[in-house]
C-alpha cells in the first residue's frame, strides 16, 4: 500500500532500518482515508495502536514534497519523548528534529533550519503571536491528545491555535491524534476533516471491577484471587507471579505514597539480584543530586521494586522511575491521575483505586470523567510482553460494583465541549488575535474569527459570545491595550508587548497598578506582586500555616498593596499569595532544596514549577515597566527575574551566567575568593579544579567559556553533565 506514495529507497529504509514491513489496522485505515495524500484527519485509536507511525509517515511524505512539520503536544516530558523518537526515525532519512517548549518572548527563527519541530500547544501558539518567520513553510500540522481541547485550562489555547490554522490562506494539513473523543464526528466537521475511528489494539483489553476477592469483566467471566490482606495486594501478587507489570493510579500524592510503601511488602520479593544492582546504581545517582525527603522516601521504596510518581517529584527522579519501568526493572508504579495525559507507560494491568481525585483548589473530592478513566485503562498492556491488558476499578460494595460497571466500564466518554466561553480565557485570546494577527483589525472581522471556532459551531449562539467579546474589549481599551474606533480595533504597543510576553492582561494590569502606586518596592513586595497575578502558580495552605504566616506578616515588608483583606476566603487567598512569596525569597537566598521542601510541604517539582512561572512573570512585568517608563521597577524586576530563574544572591549572578555552574557551584566558587568572571580569567585551571563541585572538566570549559578559543567538545559537555551536585542546581 505504501508503493503508491513513497519511492523504493524510502520503502526499503522503512522495512530494514526501522522495522515496518506491515500497517497496523490504524494505520491502514488512516492512509486509505488520505493521510499520506494531504487530506485532514482526526483519528481517534486506543493507546499502542499505531498513530505515531501514520504521524511519521504523514510527515515524511510532506518533507520529501519539501514540506516542514510541526508536531503539537500538551506535555513538556511528552515533547521530549516524541524528540527522541522523531530524532532517530526521521534521521535515518536525513532530516533534522528539534524541540522548543520554553521561552514565550521569541520567534525561534533558528528553527527555521530544521524539518520536524516539536512543540507544547502553549509554545505554538506563542511562536504564532511573534509571526515566526518559517512557520508559513509548515505544511502538515499535529495536534497530539487533541482531545484535550477540551480541558478547562489549556483547552481553550488548542482551540484558538486550531482555528488560527483553518483561518491562514494556505492551510497546512492538519492530523489530530488521540485515544479518546466522545463526538469525534462533530470535532470533524468543525475543522473540515475526516474522521478516523478504530477501536484495534495490538494488545487485546479486557475492563473489570473487582470485589470481594474476584475480579468481574465486562466480557462476563469473572476470576477469584488469592487472597493477601487487600484489594491491591490480591491484585498486584496476582500480576507479579505471572511476570507482569503493575501501573496504580491512586487519587492523592499522599495516597500514591501510602500505597506504594505498602506494595513494597509483595514487590521486595520479586526483585532479582541484577535488577537490585540496577536500582541501587539509580538510587546512588539520585542521592547525589537531591537529599530532600520527598526524594528520600522515593529512594526507599526504589531498592523494593516500586515507586510512587507524581507532579511533587524531582523531573530526574520521575524520568528515572519512568525508564525503570520501561526497561521492567520496577515493578509497580503508583501514580496520581495526572501520569495518564502524559508519557506512555504501558503495563500488564491497570488498577484505579477511587473514582474520585482530590481537588485541591476546591478543596472537596470529585468523580473522575470517563474520558479520564479510558485514557487509564488505554495504559494497560505491553506490546511484545502481555498477551492481553487488564484495567481494574476496586469496588467497596455490591452497589459500588453496579455503579462502577454503568458508569465507567461500560460507559462511552464524555464529548468534548469548548471552554473559550470563560472571559479569563477570552480576553487573553482575543488580545492575542488582534495584537498579533492581520486577521482581526474589526468588529467585523472578530466576529468572523469567533464564528470560525469550535464553541460557535457547538452553541449557535454567536450573540452571545459577541456581546462578550465586546465587553472585554471595552476592558482591553480601558487598560491602554487596544483602541476602538467605530468598527476598528487598533491594537497600542503596550497591548502587542502584553500578548507577546503570553501573559493573561489581567496580569500586566496588575503590574501597572503596583508601579503606580508603589515608589520602592522591597523584595519580598515583588514576589508577592508576582504570586498574587493571574499567571502565577501558588501553594496551598497545610494545617498550622496560619499562625506562622501570621507572625511573619508582622514583621515583613510587603508594603500598602499587600495589605490582609477582611473577607475570610480572600484572607486564605492572600495567604497562600504571602506562603508562595516567601518560598521564592528562601529560592533567592539559597536556601537549599531540602529545607524548603520541609518547611512549605512541597516536592522538588513544586519547587521547579514555581521558580518556571515566577521567573517568566518578573521577566514579563519587567519589559511592561520598561514600556510604559517605570524604569527603576524595570531594573529592579530584571535582576529578579534572574535571581529566581537560578536560586541565588544577586552577587552569584555573573557567575551562573556559565555553563555548568549553578547555584551550589558558584557559591563555592565564590566563597574560594573567585566573585567575578574577571577573577576567573586570571585563576588557574588547576586552582579551579581544586575547589570543590568544580573538577578538571568543569575548570577546563571555564577557562575555555572565558577565552576566544572555540566552543567545547561533545564530550566534554557530557563529562560536565554527569558531575554530581545537590538540589536544583542540576536544572540550571
Amino acid at each position: 500500500m505504501l508503493a503508491k506514495f513513497f519511492p523504493r529507497n524510502i520503502l526499503e529504509t522503512l522495512k530494514n532500518r526501522l522495522g515496518i514491513t506491515q500497517l497496523y489496522p490504524t494505520q491502514y485505515e488512516a492512509v486509505r482515508q488520505g493521510a499520506l495524500e494531504g487530506k485532514d484527519l482526526v483519528i481517534a485509536a486506543p493507546t499502542a495502536s499505531g498513530k505515531t507511525l501514520v504521524a511519521e509517515l504523514t510527515i515524511l511524505k510532506r518533507l520529501l514534497e519539501g514540506g516542514k512539520a510541526l508536531y503539537m503536544v500538551p506535555l513538556r516530558a511528552l515533547a521530549s519523548e516524541k524528540y527522541e523518537e522523531f530524532k532517530n526515525f526521521f534521521g535515518v532519512f536525513g532530516y533534522k528534529t528539534a524541540i522548543s517548549t520554553g521561552d514565550f518572548d521569541s520567534d525561534d527563527a533558528w528553527l527555521g533550519k530544521y524539518d520536524v519541530i516539536v512543540t507544547t500547544n502553549e509554545k505554538a501558539d506563542s511562536l504564532l503571536r511573534h509571526k515566526a518567520p518559517w512557520f508559513d513553510k509548515v505544511s502538515v500540522i499535529v495536534a497530539d491528545e487533541i482531545h484535550l481541547l477540551g480541558s478547562d485550562r489549556r483547552g481553550a489555547t488548542l482551540e484558538v491555535l486550531l482555528t488560527r490554522t483553518k483561518l491562514m490562506p494556505e492551510r497546512p494539513q492538519l492530523l489530530g491524534l488521540s485515544a479518546t473523543i466522545g463526538n469525534l464526528e462533530e470535532l470533524t466537521e468543525w475543522l473540515g476533516a475526516r474522521p478516523v475511528r478504530v477501536d484495534w489494539r495490538p494488545v487485546p483489553l479486557r475492563e473489570g471491577v473487582y470485589y470481594n476477592g474476584e475480579i468481574f469483566y465486562n466480557d462476563g467471566q469473572s476470576v477469584s484471587l488469592e487472597n493477601h490482606g487487600a484489594p491491591l495486594f490480591d491484585l498486584a501478587y496476582d500480576t507479579l507471579k505471572e511476570d507482569g507489570q503493575l501501573l496504580v493510579f491512586s487519587p492523592t500524592r499522599r495516597s500514591a505514597v501510602s500505597d506504594a510503601r505498602k506494595l513494597s511488602a509483595i514487590t521486595s520479593k520479586f526483585i532479582s539480584p541484577g535488577e537490585l544492582k540496577v536500582i541501587r546504581e539509580n538510587i546512588r545517582r539520585l542521592k547525589s543530586e537531591h537529599s530532600d525527603k520527598v526524594t528520600l522516601q522515593l529512594l526507599e521504596l526504589l531498592q523494593k521494586g516500586v515507586a510512587f510518581h507524581h507532579a511533587g517529584l524531582a523531573s530526574e527522579a520521575r524520568s528515572t522511575v519512568e525508564r525503570m519501568f520501561r526497561d521492567r526493572i520496577l515493578k509497580v508504579i503508583v501514580a496520581t491521575p495526572t501520569l495518564a495525559a502524559g508519557v506512555n507507560l504501558p503495563a500488564r494491568r491497570v488498577v484505579v483505586t477511587d473514582y474520585r481525585r482530590f481537588n485541591v483548589e476546591l478543596g472537596y473530592y470529585e468523580r473522575i470523567p470517563v474520558m479520564e478513566y479510558k485514557q487509564m485503562a488505554g495504559r494497560a498492556g505491553r506490546p511484545r510482553y502481555d498477551k492481553e491488558g487488564e484495567s481494574v476499578l476496586i469496588a467497596r460494595s455490591l452497589q459500588e460494583l453496579e455503579f462502577l460497571f454503568k458508569e465507567y466500564v461500560e460507559a462511552e466518554p464524555e464529548n468534548l465541549s469548548s471552554q473559550l466561553a470563560s472571559e479569563p480565557v477570552l480576553r487573553s485570546h482575543l488580545l492575542s488575535v488582534i495584537a498579533t494577527s492581520e486577521l482581526v483589525r474589526s468588529l467585523d472581522s472578530l466576529g468572523r474569527f469567533l464564528l470560525n471556532t469550535f464553541y460557535s459551531y457547538q452553541n449557535r449562539d454567536y450573540f452571545f459570545v459577541i456581546e462578550r467579546a465586546k465587553k472585554i474589549l471595552n476592558r482591553l481599551a480601558q487598560a491602554g491595550f487596544l483602541e476602538v474606533r467605530g468598527d476598528k480595533l487598533e491594537p497600542t504597543q503596550l497591548g502587542i508587548r502584553v500578548a507577546e510576553l503570553y501573559i493573561d492582561p489581567e496580569t500586566a494590569v496588575t503590574g501597572l497598578d503596583f508601579f503606580k502606586k508603589v515608589d520602592q518596592a522591597s523584595t519580598l513586595s515583588y514576589l508577592y506582586l508576582i504570586a498574587s497575578t493571574p499567571d502565577a502558580s501558588t501553594i496551598h495552605l497545610r494545617r498550622g500555616d496560619e499562625e506562622w504566616l501570621e507572625d511573619i506578616l508582622k514583621s515583613s515588608s510587603l508594603g500598602p498593596v499587600a495589605r490582609p483583606p477582611e473577607d475570610e476566603i480572600e484572607y486564605e487567598f492572600f495567604l497562600q499569595r504571602l506562603k508562595t512569596a516567601l518560598l521564592l525569597e528562601d529560592w533567592i537566598n539559597e536556601v537549599p532544596e531540602e529545607h524548603i521542601v520541609e518547611k512549605y510541604d512541597v516536592g522538588p517539582g513544586d519547587i521547579y514549577s514555581l521558580i518556571q512561572t515566577a521567573e517568566w512573570v518578573a521577566f514579563a512585568l519587567s519589559e511592561i515597566a520598561k514600556l510604559t517608563g517605570f524604569n527603576e521597577h524595570s531594573v529592579r524586576l530584571a535582576v529578579l527575574s534572574k535571581r529566581i530563574e537560578h536560586g541565588v544572591k544577586e552577587e552569584l549572578l555573573e557567575l551562573v551566567s556559565l555553563r555548568g555552574i549553578g547555584r551550589v557551584r558558584a557559591r563555592s566558587l565564590y566563597s574560594h575568593g573567585y566573585k567575578s568572571l574577571i577573577d576567573l580569567v586570571t585563576a588557574r585551571e588547576e586552582d579551579l579544579a581544586m575547589i570543590p563541585g568544580i573538577g578538571r572538566a568543569l575548570a577546563r570549559s571555564i577557562k575555555k567559556q572565558l577565552s576566544s578559543e572555540a566552543e567545547e567538545s561533545h564530550e566534554e559537555e557530557e563529562k560536565i553533565q554527569e558531575l554530581p551536585e545537590q538540589g536544583l542546581d542540576a536544572y540550571f
